[in-house]
């Protein structure tokens, strides 16, 4: 029995890495959802930029949660599907209830910044794996999402 996969990545290590991105993939379909209903119940004084602006950035997560479901498809994995799984696995909390501009942007806000920390984790298990494909990704997603942070964490001061 052989101990690397197709794309000659180690199976141990690429299974490990399934565990990480479904994690990561939970987390992503989570602030998804969270962006989506913020674009739907937005109101208020900037309704209007805001609504544009959280539909622009559910547009980005969903464009992830895809190319995170096939790197996992990829390595061999089995991506998460059911919602159940995904607010069992995600590391960041459905948001309810939230209409206000303030309260939604600092709550994706915080978002990002879990998935940064948790794209840190995946980018350096992903190198130890010398699986280049997913750290390509992951460093490519932190480095957007660094200057989003930066974009909103302006807009809120």
């Amino acid at each position: 029995m052989t101990h690397i996969n197709s794309i000659g990545l180690d199976n141990q290590k690429s299974q490990a890495l399934v565990t990480a991105l479904n994690t990561l993939l939970s987390s992503y379909q989570i602030q998804y959802m969270n962006a989506r209903g913020f674009h739907w119940n937005i109101k208020g004084r900037n309704f209007f930029e805001l609504h544009l602006k959280f539909e622009e950035i559910y547009n980005l997560l969903l464009e992830k949660v895809d190319e995170i479901a096939e790197r996992i498809l990829t390595i061999e994995g089995q991506p998460l599907h059911a919602f159940s799984d995904y607010l069992e696995q995600s590391k960041i909390a459905e948001a309810k209830g939230i209409s206000e501009g303030t309260a939604a942007l600092e709550n994706l806000l915080a978002g990002f910044t879990t998935l940064i920390g948790m794209q840190r984790e995946v980018l350096a298990q992903a190198g130890d794996a010398q699986d280049e494909g997913t750290a390509a990704l992951m460093s490519d997603y932190i480095k957007e999402q660094e200057k989003l942070v930066w974009m909103l964490k302006a807009y809120l001061n």
